[in-house]
């Protein structure tokens, strides 16, 4: 008698709740997505590229350009946590 392999059905978070923790949670997103080192590595480069892009700015940027490097690598961050909720909902409601 043929068994069909047992699946992991656990619902996935919404989209729009992953949204609003990424933006506050910076690398959290990924973690709901259950990929925590793709959210330790953009924590990891965002940490980093603000310090480096801290030190090579000149005193007269603004502190938004003083962190340009971290602040490229947050938005990024919470665009790809965004994106990889939308498409694991959309997954789980087709099954």
């Amino acid at each position: 008698m043929k068994t069909q392999p047992e699946t992991n059905t656990v619902r996935p978070w919404h989209p729009y709740l992953v949204l609003l923790i990424a933006i506050i949670l910076p690398g959290v997103g990924q973690v709901l997505n259950q990929a925590p080192m793709r959210g330790l590595t953009m924590l990891f480069f965002m940490l980093v590229l603000g310090v480096v892009t801290f030190n090579l700015a000149g005193p007269d940027i603004s502190i938004i350009g003083q962190f340009a490097g971290g602040l490229f690598i947050y938005a990024l961050s919470v665009m790809d946590a965004y994106l990889w909720a939308r498409i694991r909902w959309h997954n789980h409601m087709l099954q």
